[in-house]
């Protein structure tokens, strides 16, 4: 994995550049960073730059021993830990290390779930057990092989319980030229002991241009098609690369016909609505609520002035301008609730006939009793 492989993330790859040439590289980092953000991938090109025997002004060399390893994920001082669903107590990442450099390989974005279908999850939760804490603190006591760097790449640390206070004195006076690189997701999950300890780099969100290009060049999607999925995936390259999977249709004529039906109160026809968005399968229907949450809060932006943050193609823009100037605040607010209850309940398998017929109640109530729930959460028109 190179720097040159990942999407985004320009002022992120200079910085570890730099702390390279500088030889400022400090021993415990954690990269903070959303799903889809590149969190991962930014770790193990990281660790390829510092490992490279021909280091370039800006990427690895991609050519030398060292990188060629690291293409494979088989460099003998690069180690990697990350939650698995254990089968016997002494199960540690070694026993699933074929299973992980599977999935990395095939998508460098990785998270849990994508993960959890490379292995024999059942209903196990995943965690790092107290075996694993062992077997780093016996990986990373020995010298370096063939690099300067012993590396430990540790995804997802929030699943370390109280046993990663094993680690504590491993990652405060580490052997010479070792190096820990924590990948998360949410802080407020990891270990206070383990937090203080680390180096923070906060990885954002991937920009939407970034996203709807790379779809374009390396998945060969439309612009049309790349900028509805680069808008729905919220900065998340995970999911965007998800959404490739399933129809790439507009949802937006099905939304605002929907919307429609709703404030004509044309009860019959959202009856063949409802019919049809439940033979559209769970992802799509996820993906059409998303886009409603996500194109009712754009118009919200439009009615509060902020045209210029809003990222919605030409048509759109222009529907989304007619709506805004029709509904408030209050019922944007109520809609979005009703549409993010729904995506709830989809992920749990909800019978979708009944979810979406009962939302669109809800949202006839909104649109024509002009009936939103009292809370200070709903700014009055």
């Amino acid at each position: 994995m190179q720097f040159k492989d990942i999407i985004g993330q320009e002022a992120i790859k200079q910085r570890l550049i730099k702390s390279v040439n500088e030889n400022r590289v400090s021993h415990a980092q954690l990269f903070l960073g959303p799903e889809g953000a590149g969190g991962l991938a930014l770790a193990v090109a990281y660790a390829q730059y510092l490992s490279c025997e021909d280091k370039q002004p800006i990427d690895s060399c991609g050519e030398c021993s060292s990188c060629r390893k690291y293409q494979k994920l088989m460099h003998p001082d690069l180690h990697f830990s990350y939650p698995f669903f254990a089968k016997h107590k002494d199960d540690t990442a070694l026993t699933f290390i074929e299973q992980w450099r599977d999935a990395f390989t095939a998508q460098p974005y990785l998270s849990l779930d994508i993960w959890r279908g490379y292995l024999e999850a059942e209903n196990k939760q995943a965690n790092i057990n107290i075996a694993e804490c062992h077997q780093i603190i016996k990986k990373l006591s020995f010298k370096p092989f063939e690099s300067a760097y012993k590396i430990l790449i540790l995804w997802l640390p929030e699943y370390l319980d109280k046993e990663g206070n094993a680690l504590l004195k491993m990652i405060e006076e580490p052997q010479p030229n070792t190096l820990f690189i924590l990948v998360a997701q949410n802080q407020d999950q990891i270990l206070n002991t383990i937090l203080s300890r680390t180096q923070l780099i906060k990885i954002p969100c991937l920009d939407y241009e970034d996203i709807k290009s790379e779809l374009m060049t390396r998945h060969h999607q439309t612009e049309t098609a790349a900028s509805q999925i680069a808008y729905l995936s919220n900065g998340n390259m995970t999911e965007a690369l998800a959404m490739l999977q399933h129809d790439t249709k507009s949802y937006h004529e099905l939304f605002v016909q929907w919307l429609r039906l709703c404030f004509g109160n044309k009860v019959p026809d959202i009856l063949s609505f409802v019919d049809q968005m439940a033979k559209m399968g769970r992802e799509n229907q996820k993906n059409f609520l998303r886009y409603g949450t996500s194109f009712i809060r754009e118009c919200t932006l439009l009615r509060a002035g902020a045209q210029r943050i809003v990222k919605l193609p030409e048509q759109e823009m222009e529907t989304a301008k007619k709506m805004s100037a029709v509904i408030n605040n209050a019922q944007s607010q109520a809609i979005i609730t009703e549409l993010e209850k729904a995506h709830y309940h989809i992920e749990r398998n909800a019978n979708p006939k009944i979810l979406f017929l009962d939302v669109s109640l809800q949202i006839i109530k909104v649109l024509n009793l002009k009936t939103v729930p009292a809370g200070n959460h709903y700014i009055p028109n």
